[in-house]
């Protein structure tokens, strides 16, 4: 799989001349308090650009939203691209003219860019996982781990823990199909039968497991609560979570205060959006400075 760290050649290509106005958005439900809108127009005015983030909030919308209809107004209204989160990661793939290596490898699309009349799917989770897992894990021991979601970011972050080195990654999901789904799609590229669907949190517990990770909705602000019993977590365990509405979860809460060793979902968030950033404007952008944005933004006054 070719790595997303590299911007498509034509992507860069469109970059030789600066656009002077970038209009994007985040297509997702319940999505009031993300971070994606600070952290992406404050890189635009420090790149000099007019650069402005809207939201595309299905909640309280339909549950069978006509994702069509939203893109098609986004292009009408010279949106350069969409990010996309829960739960259309997968659901957009199908209204897409072509996909990037990894989005196909990971039957996952997280960015959309609208370029000469075509849609071109993205994935820029699995290396913002990745890199943030890098930066703020090193020496983290990775003989078992458990995953827990095997939706679209799911697929991201277990393609990357496992380039990461996980030894044997057991996936787990109140879905079944999505979990089996996940582990044929992993094993059948570049993992060599190490991915391992669970049918039970209890299975995917057994034994020693060095690491676990929140790769589920559970958590977020409109979805309350922890993925696993608070007894399930133990002081040996690191623990990382996806979700960074709140910036920390019950998940981390608890296994923080167990002594675990814990991953917030900021890293993630911060280095998929520096990717997503690139294939928008064709610009690079800084990355600390990103970041730097995400710490300013105070999700109360997005509530």
């Amino acid at each position: 799989m070719n790595s997303e760290a590299v911007v498509d050649n034509e992507a860069a290509g469109a970059g030789a001349q600066e656009p002077r106005a970038v209009l994007v958005g985040l297509l997702g439900r319940g999505i009031q308090l993300s971070r994606s809108p600070a952290m992406h127009e404050a890189e635009g005015a420090a790149q000099g650009i007019n650069y402005q983030y809207k939201l595309f909030d299905t909640a309280g919308m339909a549950p069978d939203v006509d994702i069509e209809d939203i893109l098609k107004s986004a292009e009408t209204c010279g949106f350069a691209g969409l990010n996309v989160t829960f739960p259309y990661k997968v659901a957009i793939i199908e209204h897409l003219d072509e996909l990037s290596d990894a989005a196909r490898a990971l039957g996952a699309v997280n960015t959309v860019v609208f370029r000469d009349g075509r849609r071109r799917g993205h994935n820029t989770d699995w290396w913002g996982f990745a890199e943030s897992f890098r930066r703020n894990m090193p020496g983290a021991k990775c003989d078992a781990v458990l995953q827990i979601g095997a939706g679209g970011a799911g697929a991201a972050v277990a393609h990357a823990l496992l380039e990461q080195g996980v030894g044997e990654l057991r996936i787990f999901d109140r879905d079944p199909e999505k979990s089996g789904a996940l582990e044929q799609r992993i094993n059948s590229s570049a993992a060599h039968g190490r991915a391992r669907a669970v049918s039970t949190l209890e299975e995917g517990l057994d034994g020693v497991v060095d690491g676990l990770v929140n790769a589920s909705p559970v958590g977020m602000a409109s979805m309350p609560g922890t993925p696993v019993p608070a007894g399930a977590i133990l002081p040996t365990m690191w623990v990382a979570d996806i979700v960074y509405f709140p910036l920390e979860t019950e998940l981390l809460r608890i296994a923080r205060e167990k002594g675990c060793h814990v991953l917030p979902g900021s890293g993630m968030a911060v280095f998929q959006a520096v990717r997503a950033f690139e294939h928008f404007t064709a610009l690079v952008p800084d990355s600390d400075r990103m970041e730097a944005a995400f710490n300013r933004f105070d999700s109360k006054d997005r509530a």
